[in-house]
């Protein structure tokens, strides 16, 4: 299932039938007093897990760290620039494709306008290069809108859709204490950044979250799962069938 867990001449063999590649994205940031730093990248990682053991894909290592300018107030935002990310995701899947792996998927669920604005660039760049690439955008409006309605809203950081996940699938890394504590925090992301918010604090979320993280269960969680695998597959689908 893992790319990295094969040998050399077992990748080798694996280029005569190659078969789609899994890319998760996420980043290191804050999310709440109650939800693990790497949050983004266990959803990311955990939909891949999902889908390779209904089909036969390779998850490739995932990339941890992504731009973190909005929560760069807190402990542990490990942030890089729009252009690195940009350019590490270009190279692992020109790499990849060199080496006769053409079809590679990112899953992204890191959702700063700067993390997305790169994968989107890196895909273009790819293109450009003739590298076709997958890409789950989740930010796409009909995307979205299969959903949970907390993520609809766009008040979603830590919240009862991102928490309900990790609850899901790494029950042990949620204090579940302090999210039974939290109080629902609105925050519409999208339209404060649209009116100039540039960070959390700016956005109302002082305490590195929104949405109502309390309200989260591992069952949501699971049927989140589900549906992110659809998506997953989905997105896997189109770029096969339109080679």
């Amino acid at each position: 299932m893992n790319f990295a867990d094969l040998t050399s001449p077992a990748v080798g063999d694996l280029a005569a039938d190659p078969p789609v590649l899994l890319l998760p994205l996420g980043a290191i940031e804050p999310h709440g007093p109650h939800a693990p730093l790497n949050t983004d990248l266990l959803i990311s990682t955990g939909v891949c897990e999902r889908v390779a053991a209904r089909v036969p894909v390779r998850v490739l290592p995932p990339i941890p760290y992504g731009v973190t300018r909005m929560s760069a107030a807190f402990p542990g935002a490990v942030g890089v620039e729009e252009d690195v990310l940009h350019d590490l995701i270009v190279q692992v899947c020109a790499s990849l494709a060199a080496q006769g792996f053409p079809h590679v998927v990112i899953v992204n669920n890191h959702f700063e306008p700067g993390q997305v604005a790169a994968v989107r660039r890196a895909v273009r760049t790819l293109a450009e290069r003739g590298v076709r690439t997958g890409n789950l955008d989740l930010t796409r409006r009909a995307v979205a809108q299969r959903l949970t309605e907390e993520f609809r809203t766009g008040s979603c950081h830590a919240g009862r859709y991102e928490t309900s996940l990790v609850l899901a699938d790494r029950p042990d890394l949620v204090d579940t204490e302090a999210m039974a504590s939290l109080p629902e925090n609105h925050v519409d992301m999208p339209a404060r950044m649209r009116a100039g918010a540039e960070d959390f604090p700016a956005m109302g979320m002082d305490r590195a979250y929104c949405g109502a993280p309390a309200e989260a269960s591992a069952a949501e969680g699971e049927s989140t799962f589900d549906t992110l695998a659809e998506l997953l597959l989905e997105t896997i689908a189109e770029l096969v069938t339109e080679e």
